[in-house]
């Protein structure tokens, strides 16, 4: 199993929205609104380090309002 945290900044106004989004994605199992330098933190648990790829680069970042991610993947 492999666990990422993906660091999300969204538009501005956007984030209770884009959370929702967030949270409805497949292997994404909580996202959290968040204060600091980013917006929201999603956390993923899945198979390989290709599904996480798919959720950060392709599902995430395809949603209109995000500006940037950030992506990290535990190591234990």
């Amino acid at each position: 199993m492999v666990t990422a945290f993906v660091m999300i900044k969204a538009n501005t106004g956007e984030a209770d929205r884009l959370r929702d989004s967030i949270q409805s994605i497949d292997g994404v199992t909580a996202a959290h609104i968040v204060a600091g330098d980013v917006d929201i933190i999603a956390k993923a648990q899945v198979d390989t380090p290709a599904a996480v790829k798919e959720i950060a680069a392709t599902r995430i970042q395809g949603i209109e309002g995000i500006e940037d991610t950030q992506t990290y993947i535990a190591m234990d």
